[in-house]
């Protein structure tokens, strides 16, 4: 249980409270940052946010929360990390089916991590290495805190200059592949469109860290 404590702590940093669709480009795109930079400067701007006071105060909460939203946004790739967990069913898809998946691939996540960001404020990153290949790369930190000790890779791609994360590694265990290993095996069961009703309903409870064993 504090093992999936501290994946859930570990996700929300970068997953929780998003309610927005696929990120465009911003401002930020005209910025030659590196992978690592890219990662940095999210992390920071995330905690600089929720350790503003006048944040704190509860009246705020929706306010700080669409802040972190928009920085969010702007650099997690939501319709990559939509189409690996989904997989080859993509590929089936038109192109409203595919933007109603993203939507609801992205309430999905929301659902699963609000209300976990707060635990970040007194948490510390230490950025260990760098891996880039082409238009790829990985980015592995190391969190820790007094509630967290974990490990996380973030891949990112390059998207018209811009570095977007499309998956996080946390401890060796992937959001994508998780996910998508169980939106597989609800297809097997149930067809695509019960899984799409599954998560229109909110009937789908993912355990995005649970051990599954990948092909």
């Amino acid at each position: 249980m504090k093992h999936e404590i501290h994946h859930l702590l570990a996700w929300s940093l970068i997953a929780s409270i998003v309610g927005a669709l696929v990120p465009t480009a911003s401002g930020w795109a005209s910025m030659a940052q590196t992978p690592t930079e890219s990662v940095r400067s999210t992390i920071e701007d995330v905690i600089r946010i929720l350790t503003k006071e006048e944040f704190k105060q509860p009246e705020r909460i929706s306010e700080r929360r669409e802040e972190i939203e928009r920085v969010v946004r702007q650099r997690v790739s939501y319709e990559d990390m939509a189409k690996q967990a989904l997989g080859v069913q993509w590929l089936s898809l038109e192109g409203p089916e595919r933007q109603e998946f993203v939507d609801l691939f992205v309430q999905l996540l929301r659902d699963s991590f609000a209300g976990k960001i707060d635990a970040y404020a007194d948490e510390q990153v230490l950025y260990l290495s760098e891996r880039r290949d082409d238009r790829v790369a990985e980015v592995r930190t190391k969190l820790l805190g007094r509630k967290t000790d974990s490990l996380l890779e973030f891949r990112l791609a390059d998207r018209a200059g811009t570095w977007f994360v499309y998956d996080v590694v946390i401890d060796g265990a992937s959001i994508v592949h998780n996910y998508h290993a169980q939106f597989a095996s609800i297809i097997r069961n149930a067809s695509y469109p019960g899984l799409v009703k599954k998560m229109r309903d909110k009937a789908l409870l993912v355990k995005p860290f649970e051990a599954v064993v990948t092909q």
